[in-house]
């Protein structure tokens, strides 16, 4: 069963009927996919997800996050970073203000800068 399909569904106001015919499959198999242990093929959940603009973990339960996760290009930290990035985590709001103060100031960023997105 696709535990948020039929809430995704209603809340889009579309009908079985409407969601298979968009995505290629029976009304029954809609039935059967949000209200018995059927499950579509992999193809099939690739559909939902981006019809509704979610992911397939959200249609199935796995998370309770709706929104989509968008791609991000991966960031490698050598151990140093990774120690720096730890100890930012430990700092109070203020703190964190005054090491973005810093980076700033070393980096000649702010006053209208266009680098200035921190």
């Amino acid at each position: 069963m696709l535990k948020n399909l039929k809430k995704l569904r209603q809340e889009r106001n579309i009908s079985q009927q409407k969601l298979a015919e968009i995505v290629g499959v029976s009304q029954q198999s809609i039935n059967k996919y949000e209200n018995h242990n059927i499950e579509p093929d992999i193809q099939t959940l690739i559909m939902f997800a981006d019809y509704f603009d979610t992911s397939i973990d959200y249609i199935v339960g796995y998370t309770s996050v709706e929104r989509k996760v968008g791609y991000s290009d991966p960031i490698e930290l050598n151990s140093e970073e990774c120690d720096l990035v730890k100890w930012y985590r430990q700092l109070n709001r203020n703190e964190k203000k005054s090491i973005v103060m810093v980076i700033k100031n070393y980096l000649h960023i702010g006053h209208g800068s266009k680098n200035d997105s921190m």
